[in-house]
């Protein structure tokens, strides 16, 4: 089976390795330059192309040059794209002979579009999941190939879960390639309760203190390391909050106020939310503890800049 694979991060390289392994032609990937702001802690999969000498490409833009007739050029039986962040247009979708499918990081229909990793985090999900699909014209809205399910802990940050959901990717792709190749597989159409997301900025990390503390929590959990973090104010300066825990208990203080020390717990719109790890710009990440003997915070209220 002749395949041209788009992919990057974590979930491509598993599965581009679970491809090498099943056996298939690989005649060249798609893949991405690191970018020099974002945290690399994933493996990439540039790494087996250079590995098992797969020639690979790093084009800013699919819709400039002749990408779509060298790929043309190529017969591919089948095209993947495994968390590939560019839309791959129509004229190289309609190449394959078999068909053009997705990996994409929810449980479709449900999150479409970007970052659906963190957004179910954020939105506080119970399970989420991987689904391989047709790729058309309109993102993540294909058929269903197939789909894994996984759950999400009440601890899972962004980086955990998407750990998991690579474990469950690989399984996926190493159980579903036998029926691709051999055309017997099935599809489903998307279908019931829909939703879309779109991409993430650092400064979408904002907390406001007037949501409850299991919401905030949700966010901080979502941006935590290797994301940008959720932050709020301190004289001036953003804070960063790394991590956190709600803690059940009624404040009578304005949502956003230091109701104590030692541990560091902020009242927030309902119950309150005890700052574990913590980071003031200019300075190191320390406990939210020791930050609070560093600096006079007793009754402040964080978020006024």
């Amino acid at each position: 089976m002749k395949t041209v694979v788009f992919a990057y991060h974590e979930i491509g390289y598993v599965c581009l390795e679970e491809l090498i392994n099943y056996g298939a032609e690989i005649p060249c990937l798609f893949t991405h330059q690191d970018d020099p702001n974002e945290e690399i802690w994933f493996r990439r999969p540039i790494e087996l192309a250079e590995k098992y000498s797969i020639p690979y490409h790093t084009p800013k833009s699919l819709k400039e040059g002749n990408w779509s007739e060298y790929i043309k050029s190529l017969e591919p039986d089948v095209i993947f794209s495994f968390y590939y962040r560019y839309m791959i247009p129509m004229d190289i979708i309609e190449i394959p002979h078999i068909g053009a499918f997705n990996m994409h990081g929810s449980l479709l229909p449900k999150f479409r579009g970007r970052a659906p990793v963190n957004w179910v985090l954020i939105k506080g999900e119970k399970k989420t999941g991987v689904t391989l699909h047709y790729m058309v014209e309109k993102p993540d809205a294909g058929d269903i190939i197939a789909q894994k399910e996984v759950d999400i802990d009440f601890e899972d940050t962004a980086k955990t879960l998407l750990l998991k959901l690579a474990s469950a990717a690989r399984e996926l792709i190493r159980d579903v390639l036998p029926l691709i190749e051999t055309r017997q597989f099935k599809t489903t159409p998307q279908t019931g309760e829909s939703s879309y997301y779109g991409g993430r900025k650092p400064e979408d990390g904002i907390i406001n203190w007037e949501d409850d503390a299991i919401s905030i929590y949700n966010l901080i959990r979502a941006v935590t390391h290797p994301y940008p973090g959720a932050f709020t104010y301190f004289e001036g300066k953003k804070l960063y909050i790394w991590w956190a825990k709600p803690i059940e208990g009624k404040s009578n203080a304005e949502p956003g106020t230091v109701v104590s020390k030692d541990p560091l717990v902020v009242s927030t719109g309902k119950n309150m939310l005890r700052l574990i790890t913590v980071q003031l710009e200019g300075e190191k990440e320390m406990d939210g503890a020791e930050f609070a003997s560093l600096h006079d915070v007793e009754n402040k209220i964080l978020g006024r800049n």
